[in-house]
């Protein structure tokens, strides 16, 4: 049995070599990497970063050192010393915060960009440390200077004052390929110099963060993070940041930021200090199938508005909730995890065309990029007018807003949820308070207009209902009962 069991291993194997030999002679780049020259020589510009904060150490003043609690509370009691809540009793010492003490904070990696010492590595490693130490290869520590970091792309730039030293040259992130060989230097549980190797697993994942990510295969875990990730051509192409774990170690996913946004974010960062971002002011929601299909979309795609900030850019351009912006400067929007991306990368004060589908057909627009935020003020709304009320196929009963309501809403007309009954609003989670501000293509202006529009709905055909809660605009579609 055993010797047939060998037999067919031995016709697997011969079997698998036909399969990958011919790939070789069809391709002579197909070959088993071998890492080791490359590790050799972009090891040295890798560095080890460590970094500590200063705390302040509670000393008690009524305690004695090396006693028992009970034992001191004996002699609180008895030899008068001062005792915490008893009325009318000598006052309480207050606390000797002794002197401050460095504590470690976390070990992190980094990598050298410029031979004068300038360092890349993730904001999350250097963020909120007192001092910031870095380890070379050669065991030579520095104290490093923070030049500034990032903590929406997760990128720091740091400086060390040291000349001729060893740095890794950056590669074209854009012209990563799935499935190539990629490795990760690092020091994950502060083992320096630790090289992992794997492919590229994905390309632009979007994580929900500011940024597209390099996903991987290759071994990534706490300390790993600020390392570079290289190419078979020795070449940085992302800076390692993030693992997918439910245990806190690897787990076969891991993401870097691709190199050519975190050197575009880099480049501020050294220079400014900070990173400045076109912005436009708007809140974007989910685009899902249903909210696509009711708005004649026919599939999700564009940046779904769900308010937008009274008087800022996107306000003033003509932009309102409830649009789907479909691209923005030229460039096509396919979700709404693209924009803010999109609006990022546009120089402030930049006046761009943007395409926006609103009530079944397209518009085109035009609006002026900021960097600032605009002030808004809270305000307490006002009690609603009872101009009238509606009970309607909606399952709702309505009434009119105030114009004192339309004004701190910062819209131009809506009718008020009062109540609900066993309708389709109701179970899709609209609550009194709502105010619906338009119906399919049709902007809401009172109660009469409202119940008109509803009596002509198509029973068997979704609708958006568009819905005013706080300062957000939610679509819901629906069908008529």
């Amino acid at each position: 049995m055993k010797k047939h069991f060998i037999a067919l291993l031995a016709i697997l194997s011969l079997g698998q070599m036909s399969f990958i030999a011919p790939a070789i002679a069809q391709n002579p780049r197909v070959t088993i990497p071998d890492f080791a020259d490359l590790v050799e020589r972009a090891s040295p510009a890798v560095v080890n970063i460590r970094t500590t904060e200063k705390i302040m150490v509670q000393q008690n003043q009524g305690g004695i050192p090396g006693m028992p609690e009970d034992q001191a509370e004996f002699f609180r009691r008895f030899f008068g010393v001062p005792i915490p809540g008893i009325p009318n009793g000598p006052k309480q010492a207050q606390p000797n915060l002794g002197k401050p003490q460095e504590a470690d904070r976390g070990v992190g990696s980094g990598f050298i960009i410029e031979s004068n010492g300038l360092i890349l590595t993730n904001a999350h490693v250097v963020e909120g440390a007192t001092t910031i130490y870095v380890t070379l290869t050669d065991k030579r520590e520095f104290k490093a200077k923070l030049l500034g970091m990032d903590k929406r792309t997760d990128v720091a730039v740091v400086k060390i004052e040291a000349r001729d030293l060893p740095k890794l040259p950056l590669g074209d992130s854009s012209k990563v390929r799935v499935g190539e060989w990629v490795l990760a230097i690092g020091s994950p549980f502060g083992l320096e110099n630790t090289v992992t190797a794997g492919i590229v697993s994905a390309k632009s994942r979007d994580t929900g963060d500011y940024l597209p990510f390099i996903q991987t295969d290759v071994a990534v875990n706490p300390g790993n993070s600020g390392g570079p990730l290289l190419n078979t051509a020795g070449q940085v192409i992302g800076i390692n940041s993030q693992i997918f774990s439910r245990s806190g170690g690897y787990m076969g996913i891991s993401f870097a930021i691709p190199i050519d946004e975190a050197m575009r974010v880099a480049d501020q960062l050294r220079t400014n200090g900070k990173m400045t971002r076109g912005r436009i002011g708007v809140a974007l929601g989910e685009m899902t199938k249903e909210v696509a299909e009711s708005l004649g979309l026919g599939k999700p795609r564009g940046a779904y508005v769900r308010n937008v900030e009274p008087g800022g850019p996107a306000a003033a351009g003509g932009i309102e909730a409830g649009d789907v912006i479909l691209s923005f400067n030229g460039r096509e929007i396919a979700k709404s995890t693209d924009l803010p991306r999109v609006v990022g990368d546009t120089k402030p004060g930049t006046s761009v065309p943007v395409q926006v589908w609103r009530k079944g057909a397209t518009r085109e627009l035009n609006v002026t990029v900021t960097d600032t935020e605009s002030a808004q003020v809270a305000k307490k709304s006002d009690a609603p007018a009872a101009n009238g009320n509606s009970a309607n196929t909606l399952g709702v009963t309505v009434t009119d807003l105030s114009d004192a309501k339309k004004k701190d809403l910062n819209i131009k007309g809506g009718v008020e949820v009062t109540g609900l009954g066993d309708g389709p609003l109701a179970r899709a989670g609209v609550r009194p308070g709502d105010v619906i501000i338009r119906v399919a293509d049709a902007d809401i202006s009172g109660v009469k207009q409202f119940e008109t529009l509803v009596k002509g709905l198509d029973a068997n055909k979704a609708v958006p209902v568009f819905i005013r809660r706080a300062d957000s605009t939610l679509v819901i579609p629906v069908r008529p009962k």
